[in-house]
């Protein structure tokens, strides 16, 4: 092999590994697509101009086609024009953490929101005005939703409307269950409202200690799919600079055999990556469970 040759292939692999790398980097807690719709959201960041995602992804999907052409000139693989920014776009995806931080944080938020509710209703101020004095301690991960039901409350909003519409925004059966009580609260107007929600917090701050244990126990393998995926592209790069033993790759047959093998490892990322996510349960208030029930 030519020294141009080799060239060429150290490029490949090292912008390969930067492409990954770039993906594997710490970024913020913002929810994840799942992987049913992995491929969809990629292939919307490419269209959408404006933002984060969808510079990310123009770039990673430039270098891929680069990457791609270099390892087509390099082998005569052409199914290397369509692997590599394949995998340059969801690689990144499929190998990071997935939401579920970013749920337990919303969780969590949720928890401390519910206490000092607890806490404000406690000194005798009325539903009303408590739920407007928590804005100020609000945490980051909720306060969208908490900022909009007070400006509802302000807009003359029924309590139980702003109640009902608080759910739904939060979206989730933990900010049903705590809407629903509020609710309750709303309509008798008696005491032990502040008793209920510290319950409630504590039944939340279980399970975010839950959730976070089982979270750090999907890590592990997560970590390991990482260190194969590299330690495989490094591998790869390696027979590809060897050119003997990849070449049978070069002829339709391999080719084909080359795309359904890549195909089979991408599929068992986003299926473990599938499995790994957390699974709601059923909300019971809102909205979108009327609208079950008015179709039921």
């Amino acid at each position: 092999m030519t020294p141009l040759l080799a060239a060429m292939a150290a490029i490949s692999l090292l912008g390969g590994l930067l492409l990954i790398g770039s993906g594997l980097r710490p970024r913020l807690a913002l929810p994840a697509p799942t992987s049913t719709t992995l491929i969809n959201n990629r292939l919307r960041d490419l269209f959408t101009r404006g933002g984060p995602g969808s510079r990310r992804s123009r770039l990673l999907l430039i270098g891929g086609i680069v990457a791609g052409a270099l390892l087509w000139l390099l082998t005569g693989w052409v199914v290397a024009i369509l692997i590599v920014p394949v995998f340059a776009l969801l690689l990144p995806t499929l190998l990071v953490s997935t939401d579920n931080a970013a749920a337990i944080n919303r969780l969590e938020a949720l928890e401390e929101w519910t206490r000092s509710l607890a806490g404000v209703l406690t000194v005798g101020v009325g539903l009303e005005q408590a739920l407007i004095a928590t804005l100020k301690s609000t945490p980051d991960a909720i306060r969208p939703e908490v900022a909009t039901m007070v400006a509802r409350l302000r807009a003359r909003w029924s309590t139980e409307d702003v109640l009902r519409a608080f759910a739904d925004d939060l979206n989730d059966v933990t900010g049903d269950q705590i809407a629903s009580s509020l609710m309750l609260a709303a309509r008798r107007r008696g005491s032990g409202l502040a008793t209920v929600l510290e319950g409630l917090a504590e039944t939340v701050a279980d399970a975010v200690r839950t959730r976070r244990t089982i979270e750090a126990d999907r890590a592990k393998p997560r970590s390991t799919a990482r260190w194969v995926t590299l330690i495989t592209l490094v591998a790869l790069g390696l027979l590809v600079v060897n050119g003997s033993y990849v070449q049978p790759y070069g002829t339709a047959l391999g080719q084909l055999v080359l795309l359904l093998l890549l195909g089979c490892y991408l599929g068992c990322l986003m299926w473990m990556r599938n499995i790994a996510k957390h699974r709601p349960l059923p909300r019971f208030l809102g909205a979108s469970v009327a609208e079950r029930e008015e179709v039921a």
